[in-house]
């Protein structure tokens, strides 16, 4: 899932305080999941921003509104009402919810009050870990379902360096060694072979070094 942090209520405030009329709408898939951008954290924000903005005198209408995606039109519909009422949108969503909004409301500002951080996952309760850089050209059936790109703080992807100890990456002492993580995976899946390929130098271009990339799924087109 895409994992994502809310942004300090002080830039917050500063990004919104020159609408009078505001939208706060959450996104109920990956930042929920987080607490950044579900219903919940939605009415945490708003209850604080109401607070700010009458202790300094500041007429602000604040509206709240949450829906299950914001980066599909099918849930952004069920959003248009109350994002017509108002004069500005602060989107709780990724940074691809932002875009999608602002793209379906031309003349809307729509404002990023999550800051978007990596692709995850839930490693226990309130902790998140970076496993994909969505590099565009996955070899994971090589390394045992650890990513070398991700994990590996050099992203050696034909062996560990030298400067690792006892499956501590020299990097930090609060990272595991991924060299260590691939060699105890692939020892598990009987794959060691797995590790006399050599592995050419990472091709880029699958990545967003090329600019935005698309996909397109001819078979799901209307």
């Amino acid at each position: 899932m895409i994992v994502g942090e809310q942004k300090p209520l002080a830039e917050i405030k500063e990004i919104v305080g020159p609408y009078r009329k505001l939208l706060i709408l959450g996104c109920g898939t990956c930042v929920k999941t987080c607490f950044a951008g579900g219903e919940d954290e939605v009415a945490t924000l708003a209850s604080a921003l109401r607070l700010i903005f009458k202790k300094e005198g500041q007429n602000i209408k604040i509206e709240e509104f949450t829906i299950e995606r914001q980066c599909e039109n099918e849930f952004i519909q069920e959003a248009s009402e109350a994002i017509g009422r108002n004069d500005s949108v602060l989107s709780l969503a990724c940074g691809a919810g932002v875009q999608a909004i602002a793209r379906r409301f031309a003349k809307i500002p729509v404002l990023p009050g999550v800051n978007t951080t990596f692709i995850g996952v839930l490693e226990s309760q309130g902790v998140f870990t970076e496993e994909c850089s969505g590099c565009g050209n996955c070899e994971l059936a090589i390394f045992g379902g650890v990513c070398p790109i991700t994990r590996c703080s050099k992203k050696l992807l034909n062996g560990p360096c030298g400067g690792s100890r006892h499956g501590i990456c020299e990097v930090s002492p609060d990272t595991e060694c991924a060299w260590q993580l691939i060699i105890e995976r692939l020892e598990a899946l009987g794959q060691v072979h797995n590790l006399r390929c050599y592995i050419s130098p990472k091709d880029w271009s699958s990545s967003n070094s090329g600019g935005p990339r698309r996909l397109v799924r001819e078979d799901h087109i209307i």
